[in-house]
């Protein structure tokens, strides 16, 4: 067939120059029939495809070669066989055609599978306040010079396209709860409708069609916010496609390149203010002449009112040891004394860990994420250390312990001396009874007047607990005298004259 250029040509020839179709033949060296084809048709070209191609060596070889076909395009990317192998593998039954014939019949084959497995969608529109979409994607950041794989949680309102991200270490559910309260506390609100994946988090069972099971913690939390969970088709990304376009938007402008930090809160308040950012100055794709940011403005009148913090938390149950620590998430956290020999509520909070006890708390620590690590608080061993006051010294919690300034003095001084440490501990001891403040005061004191020992400082808080001077007693004036009487001596000589 001619190619567009000749076909030009012929056109150019006939009806600009007026030619004859038997001069156009000779000097271009084309048929007659072309030329009279191209001049009649008024078509500025032309293709042509076989209707049946004729598969004289391959046609006994179909039924095999779809099934290679079929099997390969079910494998992994990684494991995908190309067609030469494919080819190979047919020869070895038995083929004696060629290559090309494969090659050609594999292009239509994947063309109509294609075809055939493709899908419509109809666009969608969300009222204002009517859902948000959320969803989780895995970034890489460089935290304190270490590389680490973070964990985002992308929150998306489906009418105004407003964005929220905050990175975790985890994606436990105490970090759902966390990203949930944070990102509403941002909108001033939250939506009457909530569309997630199904995550383990939120989903424990999936029954046929749009029923599911939920999880009850994740239950009280769309409760106290008055959401409506809804859950996706599994493995169909797409009936969440906002927020799933939201994860590339992020990682392109808020990820690219490699974000270098020092610590969670400073990763987060990058995003945070990425997000503004990006809504300030991208136009609606529904509505070009407002940006994000004026949609957002407009939707919080329709959002439902923020109801305030969830007690978001993931509860275990745990057992304490001899050491006064409780096992949790691979780390070990200090408990009062008080707790050993009963078991306790772990309550994981995205940034810190509560310990209960029959409802009173017991231990109260910053969250560690790492492996093996043990966090203690040094008063939890304090009525410990009045039963073995020689640990103070070398005890594990006690190492670089921070103490107020007065109180650290004093036991600097005592360190010296002979019981130095058992004064120390009687000092130590007097805190869980009259507060740091005032220990820290008598320490003070002490310090001011020259003296450091145990014997002062608790005599003076001792003095300090003394009750004030009561108060002078007024006499009514019911029993007030009104006759003072006067005092008559005399009567003491009668008595000293008397046998």
């Amino acid at each position: 067939m001619k190619g567009v250029d000749t076909i030009a040509r012929i056109r150019r020839e006939f009806f600009t120059r007026g030619r004859a179709i038997k001069d156009i033949v000779r000097d271009l060296h084309v048929s007659r029939n072309t030329v009279r084809k191209v001049i009649r048709s008024g078509a500025t070209a032309f293709t042509y495809e076989r209707d049946v191609q004729p598969l004289p060596k391959l046609g006994p070889w179909r039924d095999d070669l779809d099934r290679m076909l079929t099997t390969n395009a079910g494998r992994s990317a990684r494991e995908r066989l190309t067609l030469i192998r494919i080819y190979e593998a047919l020869r070895g039954l038995g083929y004696e055609g060629g290559y090309d014939a494969v090659r050609r019949y594999a292009k239509t084959w994947k063309r109509e599978r294609a075809s055939v497995t493709a899908q419509a969608f109809v666009p969608l529109i969300f009222a204002p306040g009517e859902a948000y979409q959320f969803d989780w994607s895995h970034e890489i950041v460089l935290i304190g010079g270490t590389t680490v794989t973070v964990k985002v949680a992308h929150v998306r309102l489906c009418h105004s396209r407003m964005l929220f991200v905050r990175a975790y270490p985890r994606e436990s559910q105490e970090m759902v709860f966390d990203a949930h309260d944070r990102a509403f506390a941002f909108f001033r609100g939250t939506c009457q409708r909530g569309i997630y994946d199904n995550m383990k988090t939120a989903v424990e069972t999936i029954f046929v069609g749009r029923e599911r099971a939920y999880n009850r913690r994740f239950l009280q939390m769309c409760s106290h916010y008055l959401v409506d969970p809804v859950a996706c088709t599994p493995a169909s990304g797409w009936e969440k496609g906002q927020v799933e376009n939201q994860v590339g938007l992020v990682r392109e402008r808020f990820f690219t390149p490699r974000v270098r930090v020092k610590s969670y809160d400073e990763l987060n308040a990058l995003l945070l203010d990425g997000a503004i950012a990006y809504a300030k100055a991208h136009p609606h794709p529904e509505e070009r002449e407002r940006t994000v940011w004026e949609r957002f403005e407009a939707e919080r009148a329709a959002l439902v009112p923020y109801a305030g913090r969830f007690d978001g938390f993931h509860a275990v149950t745990a057992s304490v040891s001899a050491t006064c620590l409780v096992r949790f998430d691979n780390n070990r956290y200090s408990v009062m004394a008080s707790a050993i020999g009963r078991p306790v509520e772990v309550r994981a909070y995205a940034e810190r860990i509560e310990i209960r006890q029959d409802g009173r708390v017991v231990a109260e620590h910053a969250r560690a994420f790492g492996r093996d690590q043990t966090v203690f608080d040094p008063w939890h061993y304090v009525p410990v250390l009045a039963r073995k006051p020689g640990a103070l010294r070398n005890g594990a919690p006690f190492k670089d312990w921070v103490l107020p300034a007065a109180l650290d003095r004093v036991r600097r001084k005592l360190a010296g001396s002979a019981g130095g440490d058992r004064q120390m501990v009687e000092i130590l001891t007097a805190v869980l009874g009259d507060g740091l403040p005032a220990v820290e005061a008598a320490c003070a004191e002490a310090l001011r007047e020259g003296v450091h020992s145990a014997d002062v400082v608790l005599n003076i808080l001792a003095r300090q607990r003394e009750p004030t001077t009561p108060v002078t007693i007024l006499t009514p004036e019911s029993l007030r005298l009104r006759h003072e009487p006067v005092a008559d001596c005399a009567r003491y000589d009668s008595l000293r004259r008397a046998p």
